[in-house]
């Protein structure tokens, strides 16, 4: 009895070992495949995924099982090669048999680590067509997303340059476009990178088709911007150096899930959506002019200003939906900004503020008051005033900036964003101005509050500490405050700043918001 329970254990213990080299396989050396070095499963798995390689039609075969890619660990079959560069990955997906579960994933992928945990960036082709920008930007932290409206590209492509990510998508016609970009994310020299196929249900293998793979160096266009203090330039757009091009990318975010769709995506800075009373398109600023965009992406089209063809980030709509109120900087003399008032329909705008420069931010639930921001004798405070024009109300004269000025949708505050401490805060008041008091108490640079319908939720955009005035080309954050229990919680990390949220921009439901990021890419 003794030597049949020894072989028992002996038994028991290959069977434990084996099933350990399931769930840590793509930790060894691996299965080298094609051009990749190795292949493997990475995370826990319950089926043994393969990559075989065809070599006279230079096509991958790669069957996976596995939970999921996603939240703090992953489960996936990979086939990876170590890097030192930057590095873009392309590949025509195609998903073999029907599948099981639509959010099976067919990847291209760059990943710190073999471990389960690992910081990564994907671009995420599902079954159903769904096509995603994921990533994980520390160990064991959660895994996010930016949406590509695009659905069941034929060729994607994951770029790396720098500490920046891209996702580009093609069609037919194999033309990239810009489809989405992820925060910084750093990894240390080397990575690996590769293609990987993830089933999505722990008890079933499915199986991808990746052709025309490429694997490439990439430039490095690593790009920090210099502080700018200025106030709101009417055409915004510091130079872009030698060799980069500008991209702007018009995104929506749930507030309850945190996942993001880029709905539009244009070369060039556009800024600062305000979302349309019907909830059905979205308004924003470009080149001094306004456009419409629908929240579902397609054609833009211009809003006719009249003679304000300078018009700045600060703009938004009355409460009632009728009437469009801007910051326009073509009419005076020295180009200083004012505000005027137009139908939202188009036509001739009339002027409220007769005093420059003044940027418009905030406009009463009732209709009766606008609040925005003026610069006096040198100081920038908030400012109240009838949309008909007249005499302007002080409200803030502590030294030092005030900003961004919005009303609590009850109209009895006024939320704005102030450097009285020494740093930028976000602060509140009475709606008359009085019984000022600070919100946030952070040891980042808070700016532009901006409230859902229901008042629940707060969302303000956040720069580092070094960072002076709120200017363009930063990475930043966009950050949530629950108002009933004043949590803050960071929503999304982004490259952006000046132009990305500086007005009102929730969903008329309180559901969604919407707001600009940035890319800084080589020229193709």
């Amino acid at each position: 009895m003794g030597g049949t329970r020894r072989l028992m254990r002996m038994v028991l213990g290959m069977v434990i070992v084996a099933v350990g080299c399931v769930a840590s396989f793509a930790q060894g050396m691996g299965k080298a495949v094609g051009e990749f070095e190795g292949s493997g499963d990475v995370g826990t798995v319950l089926h043994v995924g393969s990559v075989e390689f065809d070599a006279a039609k230079g096509t991958y075969t790669v069957a996976g099982s596995g939970e999921n890619v996603w939240g703090a660990t992953d489960a996936f079959q990979f086939a990876w090669k170590k890097v030192s560069r930057d590095v873009t990955v392309s590949a025509d997906i195609s998903f073999l048999g029907a599948g099981k579960n639509e959010h099976r994933k067919a990847l291209l992928m760059v990943r710190q680590s073999l471990d389960a945990d690992a910081v990564y960036v994907d671009v995420a082709l599902h079954g159903n067509g769904l096509t995603s920008l994921q990533f994980r930007d520390e160990k064991g932290g959660a895994t996010h997303e930016v949406q590509t409206i695009v659905n069941a590209p034929r060729r994607v492509k994951i770029e790396k340059s720098g500490a920046y990510f891209t996702m580009w998508v093609a069609g037919e016609d194999g033309r990239f476009q810009l489809a989405g970009a992820s925060p910084r994310i750093e990894l240390t020299e080397p990575f690996y990178v590769g293609i990987g196929l993830c089933s999505h249900e722990k008890d079933v293998v499915e199986k991808a088709g990746f052709s025309k793979v490429e694997i490439k160096g990439a430039d490095r266009h690593q790009f920090t911007a210099d502080s700018q203090d200025g106030k709101k330039a009417a055409q915004p757009g510091m130079a872009v150096p030698p060799g980069l091009k500008l991209y702007s990318m018009m995104e929506i975010m749930n507030a309850d899930s945190g996942d993001r769709r880029a709905i539009y995506v244009a070369d060039g800075r556009f800024e600062a959506p305000n979302w349309m009373p019907d909830g059905k398109r979205l308004l924003f600023n470009r080149n001094g002019k306004i456009e419409t965009l629908a929240v579902t992406g397609g054609a833009t089209q211009t809003i006719d200003t009249g003679f304000a063809m300078r018009c700045n980030n600060d703009h938004g709509i009355s409460p009632d939906g009728k009437t469009l109120v801007v910051s326009d900087q073509s009419q005076n003399a020295e180009h200083k900004s004012q505000v005027y008032v137009l139908p939202i329909t188009g036509g001739a705008p009339q002027l409220v503020t007769k005093n420059a420069p003044s940027y418009w931010h905030g406009w009463s639930p009732d209709g009766k008051t606008l609040a925005f921001v003026g610069e006096r004798s040198g100081e920038f405070d908030i400012y109240a005033i009838s949309p008909a024009g007249g005499d302007e109300k002080r409200l803030t004269t502590a030294p030092g900036l005030d900003d961004g000025p919005e009303y609590s949708p009850d109209g009895k505050y006024i939320y704005f964003n102030s450097e009285r401490t020494g740093h930028m805060q976000i602060w509140r008041m009475k709606a008359d101005g009085s019984e000022q008091e600070q919100v946030t108490f952070g040891e980042g640079n808070d700016w532009f509050p901006h409230f859902s319908a229901d008042g629940e939720r707060m969302v303000f955009i956040t720069f580092d500490a070094s960072v002076k005035g709120h200017p363009e080309n930063k990475d930043v954050e966009l950050r949530m405050m629950t108002m009933k229990d004043k949590k803050i919680r960071v929503v999304a990390k982004l490259f952006g700043g000046q132009g990305t949220m500086n007005v009102p921009s929730w969903s008329p439901d309180g559901k969604e918001f919407a707001f600009v990021s940035y890319a800084l890419v080589g020229e193709k």
